[in-house]
C-alpha cells in the first residue's frame, strides 16, 4: 500500500472523526430548547435527537454535499488535494475543540468550509475557489439565522392568537407533548444539512485520488457511494447521543428564558429554515438558525428578555470562524509539504 492510499484510508478516518465531533458539538442545537423547557432530560435528549440525525439520509436529496464537494476546484486525480482535504479537516476539528471548550456556539459547517478553502488557497491561491459556492455560503451567514428568526416570531404570534384563551396549564401541557415533534424535525434538519457536508468532503478526497469521477452522484442505491452516505450519519449520530453541554447551556439558558411553547417555535422556526436550504443545496449553520430562532422567541416578550451580551459574543465567534479554521488548515498543509512534492 503506498503512501497515497494511507493518506485517504487516514483522511476518510478524520472525515468520520469530524461528523463524529460534528454531531457532539451541535447536539445542543437539536436539544437545548427541549432540555432548558424540562421536557427531557439532557440523556433522552440526545438520544432522540441521535435517532432523527440518522434517519435524515432517507429524506433528504445530497444537494448540500455536492455544493460542498465544489467548494474548492479539485482536479480529478491529482493526488496533491488528498493533502488538502486532509488539511481543510484538521483545520475544523481544531477549531471545533476549541470553541467547544469555550462554550461558544460556533458553526461546525462553516469551520468545515473554512478549512477546506483555507486549505486549497494555501496549496494554490485564491483561484482555486469556486466563489460562487463561497458567497452562496457567506451571504447565509446573515441570511439563516434571520430567517429563524422571522418565522420563531411568526410562530409565536400565531400561538399566543390561537391559544389565548386556554390556561397556561394547558399550553404548558400541549406544547411539552408538541416539542418532541419539533425537536425530531428539528434534529432531521440538522443530520440532513450537516452530514452531507462531509459527504461532500468524502467525495471530493476519492474524486482527487481517482476513486470516483468528478460526475459521481451520491445515492443510497449506488455501493461505491452507499458506505459514504451510512458512515457519515452513523458518526454524526454517535457525536450526538454524546452530547456537548457546554454548549446547551449557552444556547438554552443563557441567551433567553425559554418556555415549552417557545422551545415548540424556535425548534420549528429552525427545521423550517433547515429544510429550506437542504432543499436547495445550500450548506448553512444549524447554530446560527436554532440561535436566530431563540432570539426570535425572546424578542416577542421585549427586547430586554434577550441577553445580548451573550448574542453579541456568539456572534463574534460566527465571525471569526471562517477565517480562523482556514488559518490553522492554511498552516497544517504547509506542515505536510514536509511530507510530499508540491
Amino acid at each position: 500500500m503506498d503512501l497515497v492510499w494511507i493518506i485517504v484510508i487516514l483522511t476518510v478516518a478524520v472525515a468520520f472523526a469530524f461528523d463524529v465531533i460534528n454531531g457532539f458539538h451541535d447536539a445542543a442545537n437539536s436539544i437545548a430548547t427541549i432540555v432548558s423547557t424540562r421536557v427531557l432530560s439532557p440523556r433522552y435528549a440526545v438520544l432522540w435527537a441521535a435517532f432523527f440525525n440518522f434517519v435524515a439520509m432517507f429524506i433528504f436529496a445530497p444537494r448540500v454535499a455536492d455544493t460542498v464537494s465544489k467548494i474548492v476546484d479539485v482536479q480529478a486525480e491529482d493526488t496533491i488535494y488528498v493533502w488538502v482535504v486532509l488539511a481543510g479537516l484538521i483545520g475544523a476539528i481544531v477549531w471545533d475543540l476549541l470553541t467547544w471548550w469555550w462554550g461558544l456556539p460556533t458553526s461546525s459547517s462553516h469551520a468545515l468550509i473554512g478549512g477546506f478553502a483555507g486549505a486549497g488557497v494555501a496549496h494554490a491561491g485564491f483561484d482555486i475557489l469556486n466563489w460562487d459556492k463561497i458567497l452562496l455560503t457567506v451571504g447565509f451567514i446573515p441570511l439563516a439565522p434571520m430567517i429563524g428568526l422571522v418565522a420563531a416570531v411568526i410562530l409565536m404570534i400565531a400561538v399566543a392568537w390561537i391559544f389565548r384563551r386556554w390556561s397556561p396549564t394547558s399550553v404548558d401541557g400541549f406544547f411539552r407533548k408538541g416539542q418532541f415533534v419539533s425537536a425530531a424535525l428539528y434534529s432531521l434538519g440538522h443530520g440532513g444539512n450537516d452530514a452531507q457536508k462531509t459527504m461532500g468532503i468524502i467525495v471530493a478526497l476519492l474524486v482527487a485520488h481517482g476513486s470516483l469521477s468528478p460526475d459521481t452522484e451520491l445515492s443510497l442505491t449506488d455501493p461505491r457511494t452507499l458506505w459514504i452516505i451510512l458512515g457519515a450519519h452513523i458518526a454524526m449520530a454517535i457525536g450526538t447521543a454524546l452530547g456537548g453541554w457546554r454548549i446547551v447551556r449557552t444556547m438554552g439558558m443563557r441567551i433567553t428564558d425559554l418556555k415549552p411553547y417557545g422551545g415548540f417555535c424556535a425548534e420549528t422556526g429552525g427545521a423550517f429554515t433547515l429544510f429550506l436550504a437542504t432543499h436547495f443545496g445550500i450548506p448553512v449553520s444549524t447554530t446560527h438558525t436554532i440561535t436566530g430562532a431563540i432570539v426570535g422567541v425572546g424578542s416577542t416578550r421585549g427586547a430586554s428578555a434577550v441577553k445580548w451580551g451573550v448574542a453579541r459574543r456568539i456572534v463574534w465567534a460566527w465571525i471569526l470562524t471562517i477565517p480562523a479554521s482556514a488559518l490553522v488548515a492554511a498552516g497544517f498543509y504547509y506542515f505536510t509539504t514536509l511530507f510530499h512534492a508540491r
